[in-house]
């Protein structure tokens, strides 16, 4: 089959909730603005932790989206996946208009219920075994997400949850892309969701050397592709799509918000957390959604960077986009770093960027990596620093995610036209 008879993928549908917003407007404007989600963690206790701040979805009440009752036998995760599949499907306006089995669910999780986990764990540490709720597995399990919202919006086509780290709200969309695209489905429910925000998560992470640690000013502390980075700042939230295919979506009246026209991974191979310090299992991820989408490095306009403001990932990927967009990379190619506002939301970090990508093509502006006052001299390219800028040309778009793991996938949306 060649690439013009290929099914056509668009987005119809688009869910978030996160530190900077629980609408697309809100999450939007923030990004627009300029205005971050991270602040002291008042979810846990931090008296022992070296790290005291992220970016948690404050006066997120699950009883708005979905029946209290259900809510308490789900994790947090579940609960925040839910919430952003229930907005993104309300968003479509699908209204039982598909076969169910022509539609799946993708809800991609790095740490899945860890909540429940730490919980239960301490429970039974405290107040002796014998008493773990039954409702303990299914709310644990990283398919839990998947699950719910397939038995909640009836979608009896294929139905799981990626797992690829950091890169798994990427690999969440890129797979339902493929699977319509390949004419297995109809519309895909994907996305991530992730609420990693506990003493342990914390205190892993801090010992790992993964987190910034500038507990002062927490405002400023994610600082991608700054000279003085120091580490990620983690964020919970949920970020889902609806993908449908095109003439189904026009069919019944669709608004679309774009194409999806491009889906690459690969693997390093090389650390279980650190890249290859020349980024070339990135770079390839980048080529192979170039490939997969039939464009050429100069047709991409934006790049929204996992520029997570760790010391090695930053240049990793510097040098990775280099190597990929050659002259383009210094000579009109825009790259910002979303998570300088939103934090690190690991295993939702893709999805939530994948809709940043999205809105930036339709609103034909590009949001900016915030807090970037003296760049490493190895991170050279335009980042779009402190201010939004206007993106007239902006017409194509793509989007970097990369996961403890040496696991790497890459997006590429761009403007919706019937041609």
């Amino acid at each position: 089959m060649t690439q013009t008879q290929k099914r056509r993928v668009v987005v119809t549908g688009m869910g978030v909730i996160s530190s900077v917003g629980y609408t697309l407007d809100q999450l939007w404007n923030n990004l627009v603005e300029g205005n971050s989600g991270i602040g002291l963690l008042e979810c846990i206790p931090t008296d022992e932790i070296a790290c005291k701040i992220g970016a948690e979805c404050k006066d997120f009440a699950p009883e708005n989206y979905m029946d209290k009752k259900d809510a308490r036998r789900m994790d947090r995760y579940t609960q925040l996946g839910m919430a952003a599949s229930r907005l993104a499907y309300d968003d479509s306006k699908l209204n039982g208009s598909v076969v169910p089995e022509r539609m799946g669910t993708i809800i991609s999780t790095g740490a899945g219920g860890i909540h429940t986990i730490e919980e239960y764990h301490t429970k039974g540490i405290q107040k002796g075994w014998g008493k773990t709720s039954p409702f303990f597995i299914p709310m644990m399990l990283c398919d839990s997400a998947a699950g719910r919202v397939s038995i909640e919006f009836n979608a009896k086509g294929p139905s799981e949850s990626v797992s690829t780290a950091c890169a798994s709200g990427a690999s969440a969309v890129g797979n339902a892309f493929r699977m319509i695209r390949d004419d297995e489905v109809d519309v895909m429910i994907a996305g991530g969701a992730e609420a990693p925000i506990t003493v342990l998560a914390v205190d892993g992470f801090a010992a790992a050397r993964a987190l910034s640690l500038r507990n002062d000013d927490p405002k400023t502390a994610s600082r991608p592709f700054e000279k003085g980075r120091d580490g990620f700042v983690m964020a919970e939230g949920s970020a889902v799509l609806i993908l449908e295919e095109m003439e189904h979506a026009k069919k019944r009246g669709a608004r679309i918000y774009g194409e999806v026209i491009g889906y690459g991974r690969t693997a390093d191979a090389n650390d279980i957390v650190s890249p290859p310090s020349d980024g070339e299992g990135a770079a390839r991820s980048m080529r192979a959604a170039l490939r997969d989408a039939g464009v050429t490095p100069d047709q991409i306009q934006y790049v929204n960077a996992h520029g997570t403001s760790t010391p090695v990932g930053d240049v990793a990927e510097t040098i990775a986009v280099k190597s990929v967009f050659g002259e383009h990379a210094t000579n009109g190619l825009r790259v910002s770093s979303t998570k300088s506002m939103t934090g690190h939301l690991l295993g939702a970090a893709g999805s939530l960027e994948a809709i940043i990508s999205l809105l930036a093509i339709k609103n034909k502006m590009i949001p900016p990596t915030i807090n970037l006052e003296d760049p490493d001299d190895q991170c050279d390219l335009d980042y779009v620093p402190k201010t939004a800028r206007k993106a007239d040309d902006l017409k194509m778009a793509m989007s970097n995610s990369f996961g403890f793991g040496g696991h790497n996938a890459t997006l590429i949306f761009q403007e919706f036209s019937d041609n």
